[in-house]
């Protein structure tokens, strides 16, 4: 009994020995989380060792010294190390390395987030459905350091924690979630250059699978429902509210988490330092790639994004992805986007293998890969966010950085003028073929063009019977073709057969390109023969 005990002792001895002395690898490199005007966190990952340590400054030189907690990743040595920095000034530039045991990490930069007051603008980029592809393994190595590291760098001098704020993610982070090796080499790996300097913020998607690992390896704000802590979230950046959700079964219906979202939005609606809100889930509402991914869920989100930003003058988008091809669309009655950003990395949903549908509500599809930039301007003169798609083509065709895609959306309303009802007025017509006719385009908003137009004909002129309501947009690529091209947007055919004998009222109202509506225009009238 007595040499089973030594022989215990001298075991633990000689593991303790074992692992202060075994060299300590950084198994995945330092990346950012969860940053405010005046504090961060940094993360990374090491074989073993619980030391947690940061060293930081405002130069190279660092000078600083500031030690966190670490915790087990899969029941093994290897640990994921979590250090907050605190009482750091507000978009400044900071210098930073890890240190675990002997082991230092290179050294490092991040800046810290402005508030809304000082009308700073920033960059955004959203990407999605990363998860590895067999057939293309490199891929997402590829849109992170061909793409968005490239591009912003041919975009700007700046360093790249000066040029992006932040890095949005709506879901499918990896190829199966409960494998512990993808999370290393799949995810954060190939895209170690960005996140190590500039915050990464995900949201669930199907493939992570909930998994301990997704909870383990992301510090996300704690401000959502505390009984689903990560689940559903949000962050302030400047002018800009993001809000995480969690689309996945288990979740979607989830009464706390649409209450929770009602009433932040509600906050938010008097809080007069946000201007925009920008929501990510992973399902889409719609989706004309792959309609079995559509999801209702999102629909019920979608509706609560639009009334708030109606009632707010607040412009509002919704990021996914899931379907993976990029899609870039546009409510009807409000100030709000649809916007599809994958694919990072996930093999194509090209045209035709799928079941899709041409929905009226999407300008832009595309089945690609790439990421969405999103550059928001916050000065109070004219704040306005444009969002670009920057293409990598697909196994087709190659594309370098293109700019596919572009929409800029100003928060302050600058109507176009209201259109004129033309043709027909007053006159009798045919119950077949009757085509409206309205005046040009006009806007004192300079650079404003016609981007989509609404007819209405209803059988009374308070407009409550509503007999045919078409909606066109200025263009509408879908299956790689422009289905709107050589349409004029100031005159539609009625194709819904009119009754005999009957008095109709008409009317038309314009939108521009910045997704601002002109009043209707006057009601004019017409009788059928």
């Amino acid at each position: 009994m007595l040499n089973n005990k030594l022989l215990l002792f001298f075991s633990l001895i000689s593991f303790c020995v074992t692992a202060q002395t075994k060299e300590i690898i950084i198994e995945v490199q330092p990346y950012l989380q969860d940053a405010t005007p005046s504090s961060i966190k940094i993360m990374w990952q090491t074989n073993a060792n619980e030391e947690s340590i940061v060293e930081w400054g405002l130069t190279p030189k660092l000078g600083k010294k500031t030690k966190g907690i670490s915790y087990d990743v899969n029941f093994t040595e290897a640990r994921i190390h979590e250090v907050s920095l605190e009482g750091l000034k507000r978009f400044t530039n900071y210098y930073y390395r890890v240190k675990t045991g002997k082991t230092k990490s290179d050294i490092f930069q991040f800046k810290t987030p402005p508030f809304a007051k000082d009308q700073e603008s920033f960059k955004i980029v959203a990407m999605s459905d990363m998860q590895y592809d067999y057939n293309q393994p490199n891929k997402f190595y590829e849109v992170v350091n061909d793409g968005i590291l490239e591009f912003l760098k041919k975009d700007s001098k700046d360093s790249l924690p000066d040029n992006l704020a932040l890095v949005m993610i709506p879901g499918d982070l990896v190829e199966n979630g409960t494998e512990y090796y993808q999370w290393k080499d799949q995810f954060f790996k190939p895209a170690e250059k960005l996140f190590s300097e500039v915050p990464v913020y995900p949201v669930l998607g199907n493939h992570e699978k909930n998994s301990l690992y997704y909870f383990k390896y992301f510090s996300l704000p704690k401000n959502g429902s505390p009984e689903y802590a990560e689940h559903w979230w949000f962050k302030d950046y400047g002018n800009t509210r993001i809000v995480g959700l969690d689309s996945n079964n288990g979740y979607k219906n989830s009464k706390e988490q649409y209450n929770w979202l009602k009433e932040l939005l509600d906050k938010t609606a008097q809080d007069d330092t946000i201007d925009f809100v920008f929501a990510q889930l992973h399902h889409p509402y719609k989706s004309e790639l792959w309609i079995p991914g559509e999801e209702d869920f999102t629909g019920k989100v979608v509706k609560l994004l639009e009334e708030f930003s109606t009632k707010t003058g607040k412009p509002s988008i919704h990021f996914f992805g899931h379907t993976h091809g990029y899609s870039r669309g546009q409510s009807k009655d409000h100030k709000h986007l649809w916007i599809n950003v994958a694919s990072a990395g996930g093999a194509i949903d090209n045209w035709g293998e799928f079941e899709g549908r041409d929905y009226d509500e999407f300008t832009v599809t595309q089945d690609e890969y790439g990421f969405v930039l999103v550059e928001v301007d916050g000065s109070k003169k004219d704040t306005k966010f444009t969002i670009k798609r920057i293409s990598r083509g697909n196994t087709k065709e190659f594309k370098n950085n293109i700019v596919t895609d572009s929409i800029t959306i100003y928060k302050n309303e600058k109507k176009p003028q209201q259109p004129q009802a033309v043709t027909p007025n007053n006159s009798t017509v045919s119950i077949t073929k009757t085509v409206l006719k309205a005046s040009e385009f006009e806007s004192t908003f300079k650079n404003a063009f016609h981007a989509a137009s609404n007819w209405q004909v209803a059988t009374d002129k308070d407009f409550t019977t509503v007999i045919f309501d078409t909606w066109k947009q200025f263009e509408n690529w879908y299956y790689k073709e422009n289905r709107q091209k050589d349409d004029d947007l100031t005159d539609e055919e009625i194709t819904k057969r009119l009754t005999p004998n009957t008095t109709y009222y008409w009317r038309v109202r314009y939108r521009d390109q910045h997704l601002n509506w002109s009043n209707w225009s006057k009601v004019a009238t017409f009788k059928t023969k």
